[in-house]
Order: C-alpha cells, then structure tokens, then sequence
C-alpha cells in the first residue's frame, strides 16, 4: 500500500511538472510567431496547415452557401404536376 501510494505521488508529480514547463516554453514561442510584425494576416501565421485550414473553410462555406441559395430557389419555385 505504500509503494503503490508513493508511485502514484511521484508519477504524478513527474508527469505535472514536465508539461507544465513544456507548455510555458510553448506559450513563448507561439507569442513571438504571433506578435511577429511581418505583414501575414494572424489566421495564416500559424504556417501550412493554417493555410490549409483557411482554404478549406473558405470552400465549404462558399458551397454551402451556393447550395442554400439553390434550395431556397427550388423550393421558391412551383412544381409542374
């Protein structure tokens, strides 16, 4: 009972204190990226996948706005019996 007690302290306390610092040092370097001034809009600062994310939601939006617009329309519309 008290091996398994210490084992739990000591894991945890390893396992809190190394992402803790891991984070902090995170948090640092995403500031610098950030808050870097070099003309990219902040969406995009985040490199590919940030472009790949923003062009992605861009097209589902715009296809899904194009096909409200056609549902509307076809519901708008009469049908021929």
């Amino acid at each position: 009972s008290y091996r398994l007690l210490s084992l739990q302290q000591l894991s945890r306390r390893t396992i809190s204190s190394s992402a803790r610092r891991q984070v902090d040092n995170m948090v640092k370097e995403k500031q610098k990226l950030f808050q870097a001034d070099n003309g990219i809009p902040v969406h995009l600062k985040g490199g590919a996948k940030d472009a790949i994310l923003y062009r992605l939601t861009m097209a589902l939006t715009v296809f899904g706005s194009g096909f409200v617009v056609y549902e509307l329309l076809n519901a708008a519309m009469p049908k021929k019996a």
